[in-house]
């Protein structure tokens, strides 16, 4: 699904996945007031927070903002089924809309293939959305296998 017309498509992989739930990669601070004016009431950061591109004191941000926050940090090396029950939960729990983030949108793409592919969505779209981000089977980053037998676990 493509971005709204009000959209921040300059966010980077910025991507709406229907009415609710939006993602990306990083954010950074400038973001953080355009997240709430599109009424975003949650944000999920898989991102690990030492990262280089990592927003310091995102979470601070977020509340003063008023936006509920979760951290789940996910090692680009080692994404595993806790890390995805974490993210199911958050979803399930956190207010709505929700916006979920990492530093590139690979990792988010990944789990939401997974979560689509388990709500019944068919195969070809859930792919088809992962690809417009990213396509671990193909990719040249030296986790991409990592990522290819996450995302091959999907029923």
């Amino acid at each position: 699904m493509s971005a709204g017309p009000s959209d921040p498509a300059d966010i980077r992989a910025w991507q709406r996945l229907d009415e609710r739930t939006t993602t990306s990669g990083r954010i950074v601070a400038g973001d953080v007031p355009r997240l709430a004016a599109l009424g975003v009431a949650h944000v999920i950061n898989l991102a690990l927070a030492d990262h280089p591109e990592a927003l310091p004191d995102e979470a601070a941000m977020f509340a003063a903002a008023g936006i509920a926050y979760s951290h789940i940090p996910v090692p680009f090396d080692a994404p595993d089924e806790t890390h995805l029950a974490a993210l199911r939960t958050a979803l399930r729990e956190g207010p709505q809309p929700v916006h979920v983030h990492c530093i590139l949108n690979w990792r988010v793409s990944a789990f939401f293939y997974r979560l689509h592919r388990e709500r019944g969505m068919a195969e070809p779209e859930a792919r088809a959305l992962m690809a417009q981000i990213w396509e671990p089977e193909t990719s040249a980053n030296p986790h991409a296998a990592a990522w290819a037998g996450f995302v091959g676990r999907a029923g």
